[in-house]
């Protein structure tokens, strides 16, 4: 019996994170304003690192969320003021088996330090016109580069 009740216990250990994953995940994307993204979070190995995610606009800012994880508050905040995109480049390697066909990674920096961020194409867009809009009076060049390669 003492087996049967560890197993019980276990799998009802394991019941509770899955709902508390998804009461997170619907506690932080209740005001919409929600993207699909993953960032790289190391760059000792070449192609890897990424960590799935979900970005969420809050006005000036872009926060994001791991995917799996328990925490409330955002694991990387993105300032508008201070994120520039340097390039975009299509998923090569590695990468390709681990993200979707259609997404596109862009290599920014916010505050002078290097991020790399993989969106889908149809994404790109939405976040490029997000990162222009400015408030009047406050335009600056926010794309490093205009003469992009097609993704």
């Amino acid at each position: 019996m003492e087996i049967v009740e560890g197993i019980g216990i276990g799998l009802a250990a394991v019941l509770a994170a899955l709902l508390i994953l998804f009461v997170r995940r619907a506690l932080v994307t209740r005001s919409g304003g929600i993207i699909r993204l993953s960032v790289r979070v190391s760059t000792i190995l070449d192609g890897r690192g990424w960590s799935p995610g979900f970005g969420r606009f809050s006005g000036e800012e872009l926060r994001w969320y791991r995917m799996f994880s328990f925490a409330l508050r955002p694991k990387r905040v993105l300032s508008r003021k201070t994120l520039v995109v340097e390039r975009r480049r299509l998923p090569e390697g590695q990468e390709r088996l681990s993200m979707p066909a259609d997404w596109v990674i862009l290599r920014c920096s916010s505050q002078r330090v290097p991020v790399e961020i993989a969106m889908a194409r149809s994404t790109v867009t939405g976040f490029l016109s997000w990162l222009e809009a400015a408030p009047p009076g406050a335009a600056s060049p926010r794309l490093a580069s205009q003469d992009w390669p097609a993704a």
